[in-house]
């Protein structure tokens, strides 16, 4: 058996998968940060606690966190403003159990490619659209992070340099600020709080609703066929709560590809939906564990 963690801002998921990577069990409960103390740690240990009474032959542990993991995987070596005491802490040693740990993301991305949506290609990009705007890179099979692990940040691309918001790295017009939950208030003067609130909106025929979330589509498109110049994905797969739009979503999306993204000699992205869900990290990281502790 193999376990897998994913730490979120609201809860803790855990999976247990057998060595074909079939889901055994599931857990969650909530996450308790507070921002201040290392309470949160305390629950991630508990549920882990748990999980090993009811499987005590489990091989190891991986974990899904946000943040930028050293190059061992070890620990999250950058995360600045969340999960107090998280940056630098050991899993292995903290949990008593061979553990590693991946970026949230990544972890989406690696459950995807092995049992999901992108499973079959070679090389893919992923991007969760939620709160804010996660990605990752597939490459050969396998994913691609970088110098340091801090590849693969495909929320932070530019599309508008003249915007005068910058995201955490410091990048003007971000695909994030675009269409990530987080920015609905301020790019819709305060008319909506949240994209579900602009979603429903747009569904009642409402004028300035239409306007700003096609907007925010087409910058969508645009990034996709921004990073598809550069990487030359066989497939897209579009997972987190803003995909769940649906036929909304993907109408407008497919249409403004259609007018940006590159197709020499035919050459044409598959544009796919994320399957796992919400446990797609905790599963994610469990895979990685198994194939990290095998290598």
């Amino acid at each position: 058996m193999i376990a897998g963690i994913d730490i979120g801002a609201t809860n803790i998921k855990a999976v247990v998968l057998d060595q074909g990577y079939a889901l055994v069990d599931k857990f969650q409960g909530p996450t308790k940060d507070d921002g201040k103390t290392k309470s949160w740690m305390a629950e991630v240990k508990n549920m882990v606690d748990t999980v090993v009474k009811k499987y005590p032959d489990l091989s190891c542990m991986g974990l899904s966190a946000p943040g930028i993991p050293d190059e061992g995987n070890t620990c999250i070596s950058f995360m600045p403003g969340r999960l107090y005491g998280l940056e630098g802490l050991v899993w292995s040693q903290y949990l008593g159990i061979p553990s590693c740990v991946l970026n949230d993301a990544n972890a989406s991305m690696v459950a995807e490619s092995r049992i999901g949506a992108a499973k079959g290609y070679e090389h893919a990009i992923m991007l969760t659209l939620g709160t804010g705007v996660g990605g990752s890179i597939l490459i050969h099979g396998k994913l691609y992070t970088g110098f340091r692990q801090v590849g693969g940040h495909l929320g932070h691309l530019s599309i508008d340099m003249h915007n005068s918001f910058r995201s955490i790295t410091g990048m003007p017009g971000s695909l994030e600020d675009a269409i990530g939950d987080s920015t609905v208030k301020a790019r819709t003067g305060g008319r909506y709080a949240s994209t579900t609130e602009l979603v429903n909106a747009v569904r009642e025929g409402e004028e300035e609703a239409q306007k700003v979330w096609l907007e925010s589509v087409r910058a969508l498109a645009i990034a996709v066929a921004g990073l598809a110049n550069v990487l030359s994905p066989q497939a897209l797969v579009l997972g987190g709560g803003i995909a769940s739009a649906g036929n909304l979503l993907m109408e407008p999306f497919l249409r403004f590809l259609d007018e940006y993204e590159w197709r020499p000699g035919g050459k044409k992205m598959e544009i796919k939906t994320a399957r796992l869900g919400p446990f797609a990290g905790a599963t994610g990281a469990g895979i990685f564990a198994s194939e990290y502790f095998k290598s």
